[in-house]
């Protein structure tokens, strides 16, 4: 969903932090995840080996070593965990206190900026949860709010919320910080498929979309029949995910084994996403992940989502393709991948098997 886009639902879910301060004691049937799909019906790993801590700061001084790191990262973990970002623990903390605070708000205030249009549509932007596309959807225990941040021009300032009163500045600021982030990762990836160095931040370029999803997961009386989010991968080119620091809860699945993503304080995850994978021709695989629950704490993350312009063709790039390793991805344009991501996810599947040739 971008640029304002409108999906017709079948209803509008309940908000899941008023059913926890309503009392619930069980989770309602619509949230309920299949026996054979609970977090506790496939044990959660330890991770074998360190996932890769990458010190950006070493990576942009052209460091081999780190760059050794990174590449090690994203072939065995499909992602990893960024330190040296530039961005200080007390500002962190001020962007967790902003989206923390606003989740505190009364409904009432909250609602103001609802993603929910005519009461039978749902918005790109807006506060709210799951797009109910289907009959019997099993529904995610978290409650977002979802911003278009880049382009700056086609930001929907109807849907930032005012209060509390540091929010916009401390979202806007998050932003331009994160993007050299992003250009960082583009350029090092680039280096690793022998391309250009600025090949896939120009294929990034000033049409691209950059959609900011604020998560926030109430804690649940029995979080063993729920998830945060469901098995999933990115629609984006690659993901900036904030974390936070107390309450873990992000899974990856590699080899159909899951494994808890270790917290490292004001540390950034980056895991790339579906458009990456396509556009490497398989090279870099999209992230498996998801989100659990607990009973005792709430938990919040900030993710970026970098995506290309939604008139923009998805496909192999041709330098990656030849005899040795042939073309093993269609072709789509953006806004239409990003329509089936919605789609194949509220079913539980993934819209990049749909890519594959």
């Amino acid at each position: 969903m971008s640029y304002g886009q409108q999906f017709k639902i079948r209803e509008v879910p309940p908000i899941v932090q008023e059913l926890v301060a309503g009392g619930v004691q069980e989770p309602p049937g619509q949230y309920v995840v299949p026996e054979q799909d609970r977090p506790a019906a496939a044990a959660v790993s330890e991770i074998p080996e360190p996932i890769p801590v990458v010190d950006l700061s070493r990576l942009s001084a052209n460091s081999a070593d780190e760059l050794a790191k990174l590449q090690s990262a994203l072939q065995n973990w499909d992602l990893f965990l960024a330190v040296g970002h530039g961005m200080e623990p007390g500002f962190l903390a001020e962007v967790t206190k902003a989206v923390r605070e606003f989740f505190k708000l009364p409904l009432e205030e909250k609602q103001k900026y609802s993603n929910i249009v005519d009461g039978e549509k749902m918005s790109s932007d807006g506060y709210g949860n799951d797009m109910v596309v289907v009959e019997n959807q099993v529904l995610d225990w978290n409650d977002r709010l979802s911003l278009l941040v880049e382009p700056e021009s086609e930001r929907a300032y109807a849907l930032w919320p005012t209060q509390p009163p540091s929010f916009r500045d401390i979202l806007c600021e998050y932003t331009v910080r994160c993007r050299p982030v992003a250009n960082l990762m583009l350029q090092n990836l680039a280096k690793l498929l022998n391309l250009q160095e600025e090949y896939l931040t120009t294929m990034l370029g000033e049409k691209s979309l950059t959609q900011a999803i604020i998560n926030y997961y109430p804690r649940c009386p029995k979080p063993d029949h729920v998830l945060g989010l469901k098995p999933h991968t990115d629609a984006s080119m690659i993901t900036v995910n904030f974390i936070d620091d107390d309450v873990s809860g992000l899974q990856l699945q590699k080899n159909d084994i899951w494994y808890n993503v270790p917290i490292v304080p004001n540390a950034l995850v980056v895991n790339i996403g579906d458009v990456m994978e396509v556009v490497s021709n398989g090279l870099f695989k999209s992230l498996v992940h998801r989100v659990v629950t607990n009973a005792e704490k709430e938990r919040l993350s900030l993710v970026m989502f970098y995506e290309l312009d939604p008139e923009a063709e998805i496909e192999p790039v041709p330098e990656l393709v030849d005899d040795k390793r042939p073309r093993r991805y269609g072709k789509m344009k953006s806004k239409d991948y990003l329509a089936k991501f919605f789609d194949t996810y509220a079913t539980g599947k993934l819209a990049i098997d749909s890519m594959k040739i």
